[in-house]
């Protein structure tokens, strides 16, 4: 059971990964309602610092309802943002705690509503991400995580080692995300290309040269504002980097991931780039094949429909390195998945928002296990293994 001091401490932690500055600073909180007592105490901590916030939050009946009642129709989904626009662009950042509670909920969702769905949040995305240049710079931003007992029913994982990676994962103090993103980090600097390989598939190299790295700790700072980084997730844990876009090839075996609208477990996932690009009709999987290329097509048919300058959505978008000390393995959600210390995951899609040059509907990470090596190629020529097995190589 979680107890009021660790949802006080998680509530101020996430309201303070959002780097509030001014007075009367409007933060939108969305979530279930399983988790109203932190969001109305992320609300307390939002008045605390001086801000406004306004909460928003649906239970999973409503949700569920959403899907299946039939007199609910997909053309009111795909429209049913519009109205929020005016109060989407006058938010100064927002936090998302993740739902449903019951991940179940959007598994049997018909495939006309959440297509609908994921078009009606498109014009909302555009503004949060500054997706179009009359958005820049974008709105402040945290996704973070809650467990529920239900969710770890539908993960398969026990709920106190599920509750561990979330709430202990967000309680690491920031001095010593700090340090652990930091040592990391120093061992990119001046890096060129960074190969990733492991014994399950996985054999890849990106470029990251002339690239900014961002150490995820958990607080949104003033120097990453200013170069256009908005926002993270929590827990935190992780060094990543927009590589090159259209450089880099290989190939990428992930053991579990989620297709984010269906809430759909996938498993043993390999998918094959070159030049950068994801080779769509290359990917492999133990099922849900459709669900991963239907995904990519219609963010790209999204993406085509609101003019993107050009279209970014099977380019590398994210390489990142997992550092989180609490979490050990994949469990098919992606907010722990990615933080497992010792792995790798490589998205495909936008990174705009984090200094790269590709805007789209699409950004999907796909994590390796937690027991790759990596080799850093750095600009003068020499080469160096920092991680073996999962584990980094000290000296």
């Amino acid at each position: 059971m979680i107890t009021k001091e660790q949802i006080r401490l998680c509530a101020e932690n996430i309201t303070k990964s959002i780097n509030m500055k001014n007075e009367g600073e409007f933060i939108y909180i969305k979530g279930n309602t399983f988790s109203q007592e932190l969001l109305e105490e992320i609300g307390l901590c939002v008045y605390r610092k001086g801000g406004i916030p306004f909460i928003s939050a649906i239970s999973d009946y409503y949700e569920e309802s959403v899907w299946q009642d039939e007199q609910i129709k997909a053309k009111t989904l795909e429209n049913q943002r519009l109205p929020l626009l005016e109060m989407i662009k006058n938010i100064d950042a927002y936090i998302v705690i993740e739902y449903p509670e019951d991940p179940m909920v959007r598994n049997n969702a018909p495939e006309e509503k959440l297509k609908a769905f994921q078009k009606g949040l498109a014009p909302v995305r555009e503004i949060l991400y500054a997706l179009k240049e009359e958005y820049e710079p974008g709105k402040k931003w945290c996704y973070a995580a809650w467990p529920s007992k239900k969710a770890a029913d539908f993960y398969n994982v026990e709920y106190d080692l599920y509750e561990k990676f979330i709430v202990d994962g967000m309680s690491i103090p920031l001095e010593e995300m700090i340090t652990i993103t930091k040592n990391l980090g120093a061992l990119f600097e001046n890096a060129k290309n960074v190969h990733v390989k492991d014994n399950f598939g996985t054999d890849f190299w990106v470029s990251v040269e002339n690239r900014p790295i961002r150490l995820d700790n958990g607080f949104l700072s003033d120097e990453q504002i200013a170069t256009g980084d908005k926002g993270g997730n929590l827990p935190a844990g992780e060094v990543f980097f927009p590589p090159q876009e259209k450089l880099g090839e290989g190939k990428i075996f992930c053991p579990l991931t989620i297709e984010r609208y269906s809430n759909k477990i996938l498993k043993n996932i390999e998918l094959s780039f070159k030049d950068g690009k994801l080779l769509i009709d290359k990917v492999s999987a133990d099922d849900g094949l459709d669900l991963i290329i239907d995904a990519f097509k219609q963010a790209e048919k999204i993406d085509i429909k609101n003019n993107v300058p050009e279209i970014r959505t099977y380019n590398v978008g994210e390489l990142g390195i997992g550092c989180n000390p609490v979490i050990t393995k994949a469990i098919g959600y992606i907010l722990t998945d990615e933080k497992i210390n010792g792995s790798v995951h490589v998205a495909f899609g936008s990174n705009k928002s984090f200094g790269g040059t590709s805007a789209s509907q699409m950004h999907w990470d796909f994590v390796t296990e937690p027991k790759v090596n990596i080799t850093v190629e750095y600009k003068d020529g020499s080469k160096k293994e920092i991680m073996e097995n999962g584990k980094l190589i000290e000296g």
